[in-house]
């Protein structure tokens, strides 16, 4: 049977249409939308459209495709007109027959293969400092929307661009060297990312006492003493010895990036993040140096008398960008061109997904329109996820500074925070203490990830972590407890000889006496389909994170005011009990795309 009651009703209206008027009507001019809250029905037609079809008032219109509809599907139970507005209600038959079809399906919500393959890039962190809270918004939202995109039915390829080279990574190695006296990630017992971050921000320290003396000797401004810098111009010199291939500069560079990667892969461990391939920009960057001299050489590119090279965008409406910089040096724009046709020539994309922070909005269209010079067409597959940023309660955070949250302080945090709320609200009772610690680990990640993706990707957005930690309200942890309530019931029922087990759960034949509460629990169920798909288009798993929260609401709603394992009637509880195993499925479901467990028992 057809599982989307618009599609059943836009079908049956045009079949209503052509039998009462004798007319086709194009699908444009068929449209429905859920009933209003104040209005008996589940779905309404609106006839305004249709009126040139039927020639005849709306409400008159609205009557007699509302007969035709009772009179020839038995789907249909009544219906009611408010001015040009058909209200459609469905047989308690029509939702029950809905149930036993979600139940019935093998892998309910994945939607079929689409045969189409999307990249999507997301983190791309840099070698000279440890992940932080904006990294784990842009780590959460590119996993959980490639999963997001997985259940749409596309082959999803997963990838991280290291940005291990460049000015950034030279200032980190540059103060090791000044002051690190041959210190290690083992020698100290630090993470090899935090270590190497700690030298970023002693160069940024030096470079501004250095900047302010310049400045104040000379009389001069300090972006203008800042380019004057000693330090600076050491780490210049560094960068033009690494891409010169320079053998000491480079065993530097390999050493301390490896302390990074060691770091960075724990953390990802942690936060459950994967890839299937990670490029790094020290080797991609030559490709896009290529493409740039090849342009060049078609005199699309120009160079300057200062040897640098650049495209002129002006009469597109942007400005002109900078390819590579009079010392030959490579920039990021460069690196991104050559990524960009690497990854083409080896995935043969429909769709490329950069998921980087609102900041490079300009960057992208950039990227897109010196790619569409160049001759690539597939630069039209290339999408930009722009996200806002993470503030806290304290304001913005500053990586030279030094005053960023960590991500991997954060995470910790976490746990700690959901073990001491599990252990004050005595929620854990009976459980053992090794699956305790992992459960407080589960709650911890869940509740960061919930917070921080249930919010649209677009807006700017304030994290607190206290508020993320509540069994109550729009919450991960809310949602896990749900889900292990959900499960402890499905356990007593087995155990006191109910059910054999979940797996023998089955909705009894023609049983059809549902509660208006369980009609909407079906309803809402039957529209998990349609919210993935609007949530993949959209790229947007907040749309998953709220209609989570909405079926875990709608449960407890009914768990408080309905008997399930006292029901008497067997027919009753073994469709309750049918009802409880779906929801837990969708609820799983739904928050593994977000990238969040959920626990057996709480």
């Amino acid at each position: 049977m057809e599982m989307n009651p618009e599609l059943f009703i836009n079908a049956q209206a045009k079949l209503a249409l052509k039998e009462l008027y004798g007319a086709e009507v194009e699908e444009r001019l068929i449209q429905t939308q859920a009933t209003r809250k104040e209005f008996e029905g589940d779905i309404t037609l609106v006839t305004f459209p249709l009126l040139k079809t039927s020639h005849k008032g709306p409400e008159q219109t609205a009557e007699e495709i509302g007969r035709w509809l009772k009179e020839r599907c038995p789907e249909v139970e009544s219906f009611n007109v408010v001015k040009g507005f058909l209200n459609i209600k469905f047989s308690l038959s029509y939702w029950s027959n809905i149930f036993r079809s979600i139940s019935a399906a093998e892998d309910f919500g994945t939607l079929p293969p689409t045969g189409k393959r999307v990249m999507i890039e997301f983190s791309s962190p840099n070698t000279n400092k440890p992940l932080h809270l904006g990294h784990i918004r842009n780590n959460l939202l590119g996993w959980s929307v490639s999963k997001l995109l997985e259940a749409n039915g596309h082959e999803v390829i997963r990838v991280n661009l290291v940005n291990d080279r460049g000015i950034h990574i030279c200032k980190s190695m540059l103060a090791w060297l000044r002051w690190g006296n041959g210190e290690t990630p083992q020698s100290r017992g630090m993470k090899g990312d935090h270590l190497v971050g700690k030298y970023y921000v002693l160069f940024s320290n030096e470079l501004k006492k250095e900047t302010k003396a310049i400045a104040a000797e000379r009389g001069i401004s300090e972006d203008e003493a800042e380019r004057l810098s000693p330090i600076l111009k050491e780490a210049q010199a560094m960068l033009v010895k690494w891409e010169s291939g320079d053998k000491e500069i480079r065993e530097l560079w390999a050493k301390m990036n490896g302390w990074v990667y060691e770091g960075f892969d724990k953390t990802y461990e942690r936060m459950g993040i994967s890839f299937h391939r990670t490029y790094y920009e020290s080797n991609t960057y030559l490709s896009g140096k290529s493409l740039v001299n090849a342009g060049l050489e078609r005199g699309i590119f120009e160079r300057q008398e200062d040897g640098s090279v650049w495209c002129n965008l002006e009469p597109d409406g942007l400005d002109r960008k900078l390819l590579l910089r009079g010392d030959g040096t490579s920039v990021y724009m460069t690196q991104d061109l050559g990524t960009a046709e690497q990854r083409y020539n080896e995935y043969k994309f429909d769709e490329l997904i950069y998921v980087v922070g609102d900041e490079q909005n300009y960057h992208f269209k950039v990227l897109k329109l010196i790619l569409k010079k160049l001759g690539f067409d597939w630069s039209d597959a290339i999408y930009h996820l722009s996200y806002g940023m993470v503030e806290l309660p304290e304001g913005k955070m500053k990586s030279r500074e030094g005053t960023v949250v960590d991500a991997d302080d954060l995470i910790e945090k976490m746990y700690q925070t959901a073990k001491e709320t599990s252990l004050e609200l005595g929620k854990l009772g009976g459980i053992p203490e090794q699956e305790q610690e992992r459960l407080f680990e589960m709650i911890g990640l869940g509740a960061l990830k919930y917070f921080i993706l249930k919010v649209d990707p677009k807006k700017t957005m304030l994290f607190d972590p206290k508020e993320s930690i509540d069994f109550n309200g729009n919450t991960g942890p809310f949602i896990q407890y749900t889900h292990a309530r959900i499960k402890s019931i499905l356990r007593k029922a087995k155990e006191s000889g109910v059910i054999a087990g979940e797996e023998s759960l089955s909705v009894p034949e023609n049983f059809s006496e549902l509660l208006p509460k369980e009609v909407e629990i079906i309803k809402l169920l039957n529209s998990y389909p349609v919210r993935i798909k609007e949530a993949g288009d959209a790229h947007s798993p907040a749309l998953v994170a709220n209609f989570i929260y909405d079926l875990a609401k709608e449960f407890n709603q009914y768990y408080q005011s309905v008997s399930i394992l006292k029901e008497s009637d067997s027919q009753r509880l073994l469709f309750r009990l049918a009802m409880l195993k779906e929801i837990a499925f969708v609820l799983r479901k739904g928050m593994l795309i977000l990238g969040i467990e959920l626990p057996e028992r709480m």
